[in-house]
């Protein structure tokens, strides 16, 4: 896997004006500066400008333009990248203090979908990371990690319950480049319901995460299951613009028979 890269220009203007628009320093309602002035605020071409700028509409964050200058739409919080991958950061980015504990952390062979996952054979080698995640205290997520072993190797060395893991592999040159996540409803076994304290049969959220490194190899597959109460999920989109969710019952019992 390849050392972190230094984040491109069009990222680097996209982070600025995101950021200005959460803090309020630009309003909803507002016009974002021109293309031109923007141009000359970070002594780049209109390209990087303007594949900022589509970032932020994709993310719903300011208008279609058309033509004319961007307007700032009202909008709901998005996740970080950071926050996407790290189970640690959406905690804390939450207001709350993140704790884990870990219940198994070894070498082992994948399992087959885990395999087809991480584009290995099976029963290739892999490092399994079993955790329960907690949120103030209270457990709310049991985590099923398997990382391939050119990861899992420095994974091996480090304490999961200290901190973020994916920020301890960005740390030594680990760094990780896109993320998709499955998210499904199902009920909790007798086992994970007692890891998150809820009855056995209880309501949950499954999510499966794949994450891939710079050179599209993938590297992590997590299965987590979540606790239902209070889950809200959100999501901003525009016209001319695809939604960042895909909404299907293709998991459903009713529907697979």
């Amino acid at each position: 896997m390849s050392a972190r890269r230094a984040p491109q220009q069009h990222i680097k203007i996209a982070e600025h004006l995101r950021g200005k628009i959460l803090s309020g320093e630009i309003s909803t309602g507002s016009l974002l500066p021109s293309e031109a002035e923007l141009c000359e605020e970070f002594y780049t071409s209109r390209g990087p400008v303007r594949q900022a700028l589509a970032t932020l509409r994709t993310e719903g964050y300011i208008s279609s333009g058309r033509g004319r200058r961007s307007v700032v739409l009202e909008h709901e919080k998005t996740e970080t990248f950071e926050t996407f991958i790290s189970t640690h950061d959406w905690i804390e980015s939450n207001g709350w203090e993140a704790s884990s504990k870990t219940l198994w952390m070894a070498r082992c062979p994948a399992p087959a979908h885990v395999a087809e996952m991480l584009a290995i054979k099976e029963e290739d080698p892999v490092v399994f990371v079993h955790r329960v995640r907690f949120a103030n205290g209270r457990p709310i997520t049991v985590e099923r990690s398997y990382f391939s072993l050119p990861v899992g190797k420095h994974v091996l060395y480090m304490d999961p319950d200290e901190g973020s893991l994916h920020a301890k592999l960005r740390d030594v040159g680990l760094g990780l480049d896109h993320g998709r996540r499955e998210m499904y409803g199902a009920i909790a076994s007798e086992e994970d319901a007692k890891l998150l304290e809820i009855e056995p049969g209880s309501p949950t959220v499954i999510s499966k995460i794949s994450l891939s490194d710079h050179s599209g190899t993938p590297v992590e597959y997590t299965e987590m299951q979540q606790l239902f109460e209070g889950l809200t999920l959100s999501y901003n989109c525009i016209a001319g613009t695809p939604s960042p969710l895909n909404f299907s019952m293709r998991n459903s019992e009713i529907f697979a028979k």
